[in-house]
């Protein structure tokens, strides 16, 4: 596709929790725990507040449609500050310094006064209402001509357990978020960017590793549609696909538009209470309902039903809309019948809704009048939309499993935004600014490891944004070869990983004992498997390495070799150099990595070579 034709454009949001040992705005450490663990409970209703000018935010309002009780789930390494009855400690100056560190990587000006905001957010998240959050830079510079608009420094958002409960031990991480100008116009471009990114936030060794602690928003348009922000995309690999997706959703929204105004199609609230015709239906949905209501679309007949994306249709927006009244979603009769709702059912109701071959009819099944009727002038407004000079809204939208999304809300306005009244700002002067030391760009270390250590490029890019990092540079400082680690490191673990060891449990302590082990003469590098899977299956380094054989001489591999050899003479002969390989392993089993592998191969040559010359005579 010919983005540029389209008119693509688009910027991202990162949000990266910071690897701090405090949260942003208590002493409360930052770990993540398990909800099961939960120590106490409380909970909450959030109501909407009004900006210094006497606004109301829109996104706020659209939280507002239904009467939510939240519920929160608190531990003994949570405070009071996370369930909003204790104000708020001064602004964590460890998270501020990683956050002026990562801006002057991109070349910004830092704020003089980095001012507390309070982002009105209602939607659970925040157990007051609201999200702190700081400006700490502006105008940074991406590698190909783009520009980093913004930092912020922001309290990260609690976890949503499920539905309307939410764990606190995530609640007040600091969180970085970077925001670019839109300057990408392909999937690509994105892509592209946010990997850049990622790999500065790395650079630093402040940032969290592991799914969860970054997320992308990317905001998106096309020629004649709208900025839409799409929230939570959490693996990179799927950002050109959320792109190309929803490049995909905004042409259908226009061309569905132009179909609806050639066929003169309309939107009226010509609702009704249709309860009655699904006495005796065989729908477990409708079965469960105490009111289902109807509307008719004129002329929508066939538009409603339209794949918007993959396993996304115009009436998957309007049931989105339709949600935000409490209802599990929408029926309607370009996909009727279905779901149980039988030929029948579907006659009578569009019968009763004056309903002609191109109009479609919607229901809603509800809990009471007042939610039947709520959902369904979300589904009108949704139609109207669709028919409107502008047919794509200005939406926020969350990110769905494959890189589809659906509607969250409308994008918030600047009525969000007021003064946080409890923290003090903080100055920035010019001797912390020049005091900062930028570290070293992991693409940089990736390149100086490739020509110090002779290790390959591509090898030395995989080490550079390893998690492991960090237990590589140790064992540098303590005389470790630096090809025995890279090699254990990239290779190894990944090979007992696919065999289903946890290698994950074994400790950087025991690494860097079992590779001291292999400098000094304890054990071969061939060993490093063998205890690797005693360290994975929780023995103790000292149990480990004390079950390796004891080292032997070279008279006494010589012996063991020959003996080998001899037993399986007709293979040497039949396989010739060949059977060096399958006879390297049976030699180390035998002697469980206490010797060297160049060793065994050296004398195995031999000893061969003089097994095969004895034949020939």
């Amino acid at each position: 596709m010919d983005y540029n034709a389209i008119g693509l454009t688009a910027g991202i949001e990162i949000h990266q929790q910071l690897n701090t040992q405090e949260k942003l705005f208590c002493h409360c450490l930052t770990l993540l725990r398990d909800s099961s663990e939960h120590s106490g409970e409380f909970f909450r209703y959030l109501r909407v507040t009004e900006s210094e000018m006497g606004e109301i935010d829109r996104a706020a309002q659209e939280e507002m449609k239904r009467d939510r009780k939240f519920q929160y789930y608190t531990y003994d390494t949570t405070c009071l500050v996370e369930n909003d009855e204790e104000p708020p400690a001064p602004l964590n100056d460890e998270a501020l310094s990683v956050c002026l560190t990562i801006a002057k990587m991109f070349g910004m000006t830092p704020v003089r006064q980095v001012h507390t905001m309070r982002k009105l957010v209602i939607d659970g998240s925040n157990t007051s209402g609201f999200q702190r959050t700081a400006l700490v830079a502006m105008g940074g510079a991406l590698p190909d001509g783009g520009e980093i608009e913004t930092i912020c420094l922001e309290e990260e958002a609690a976890q949503r357990v499920r539905d309307d409960i939410f764990s606190l031990d995530r609640l007040g991480i600091p969180l970085i978020e970077i925001t670019t100008s839109p300057c990408m116009h392909t999937p690509e471009d994105v892509q592209k960017v946010a990997e850049y990114i990622g790999m500065v936030l790395r650079s630093t060794g402040k940032v969290k590793r592991g799914i969860g602690t970054i997320r992308q928003d990317v905001n998106i348009s096309v020629r004649g549609g709208a900025r839409v922000e799409i929230k939570g995309v959490q693996e990179l690999d799927l950002i050109a696909e959320v792109v190309r997706r929803e490049v995909q959703r905004q042409q259908s929204l226009l061309a569905i538009r132009h179909e609806l105004i050639e066929r003169k199609a309309s939107v009226h609230d010509n609702s009704q209470n249709v309860s009655d015709l699904f006495r005796e239906t065989k729908s477990t949905v409708l079965k469960k309902a105490k009111r289902i209501y109807a509307v008719r679309l004129e002329h929508f007949a066939g538009i409603v039903g339209r794949e918007i994306q993959p396993d996304r249709r115009l009436g998957s927006e309007m049931s989105d809309y339709a949600k935000k009244c409490g209802v599990g979603g929408i029926f309607h009769t370009d996909e009727l019948p279905a779901y149980g709702v039988t030929s029948d059912e579907v006659e009578r109701l569009r019968a009763r809704m004056n309903a002609g071959d191109q109009d479609c009819v919607v229901i809603v099944a509800a809990a009471s009048d007042t939610q039947a009727t709520c959902a369904l002038n979300q589904v009108i407004i949704r139609a109207h939309l669709a028919l409107s000079v502008k047919p794509v809204p200005e939406e926020t939208r969350k990110m769905l499993v494959d890189g589809s999304s659906a509607y969250m809300r409308p994008l918030p306005g600047a009525a969000r935004m007021y003064p946080e009244t409890d923290v003090l700002p903080v100055i920035i002067d010019d001797d912390r600014w020049n005091a900062i030391i930028v570290p070293e760009l992991l693409t940089a270390k990736a390149q100086r490891y490739a020509q110090d250590y002779a290790i390959d490029l591509a090898y030395a890019t995989q080490l550079a944004l390893s998690e492991k990092l960090p237990l590589f540079e140790r064992a540098l400082a303590e005389g470790i070869k630096p090809k025995l680690a890279a090699f254990t490191i990239l290779s190894t673990s990944t090979e007992l990983r696919r065999e289903g060891i946890a290698v994950e449990k074994i400790s950087d302590k025991d690494y860097l004992a079992t590779w001291h082990a292999v400098e000094n003469g304890r054990a071969a590098k061939e060993a490093i498997p063998i205890l690797f899977r005693g360290l994975a299956s929780g023995s103790t380094f000292g149990d480990v390495i004390r079950k390796l054989a004891p080292a032997v001489s070279y008279e006494e591999l010589e012996s063991i070799i020959k003996k080998i050899i001899a037993d399986r003479s007709d293979f040497v002969v039949q396989k010739g150099i060949a059977a060096l390989g399958p006879l390297m392993g049976v030699v180390m089993t035998e002697v469980r990595g206490s010797v060297d592998g160049k060793i065994v191969s050296e004398i195995l040559k031999k000893e061969i070579n003089a097994t095969l010359a004895a034949k020939k005579r």
